[in-house]
């Protein structure tokens, strides 16, 4: 399922804008089904700074553990302290109460070279 005003990566993050120049990311419901029961997650700390592409932290699910990737560059505002003790928001709610840090945008620009909701749905149908 994808909305309207969220970006994605073709890593199956979604990017949503919350300020001007803040953004918060998870990964996508898409991701969590591939992943299956996530038990533990990794993120980094406040503060952070981190070039897109970098590994932001990890993802452990009962299949496998994964990286979660910095689609912006920036600086790391905020975290969501909850999936530390709720791990499974991610797959109940990976758009909501599962989303995993706020980065305040380097370059808000880079916005725009990330997938619309069309794009990304393309990029799930050919998975």
């Amino acid at each position: 399922m994808t909305a309207p005003d969220i970006r994605y990566t073709e890593e199956h993050e979604w990017v949503q804008r919350r300020t001007d120049d803040v953004v918060r990311i998870g990964i996508t419901d898409y991701a969590q089904q591939q992943l299956g029961d996530v038990v533990f997650v990794q993120l980094p700390e406040v503060g952070q700074q981190v070039a897109a592409g970098d590994a932001l932290g990890e993802v452990e699910s009962t299949k496998s553990v994964s990286d979660i990737y910095a689609p912006v560059a920036g600086e790391v505002t905020g975290r969501n302290d909850a999936l530390e003790d709720q791990p499974e928001l991610v797959n109940s709610a990976p758009q909501d109460d599962g989303w995993m840090v706020e980065i305040r945008l380097a370059e808000p620009e880079q916005l725009d070279a990330l997938l619309d909701a069309e794009g990304y749905q393309k990029v799930i149908d050919q998975a």
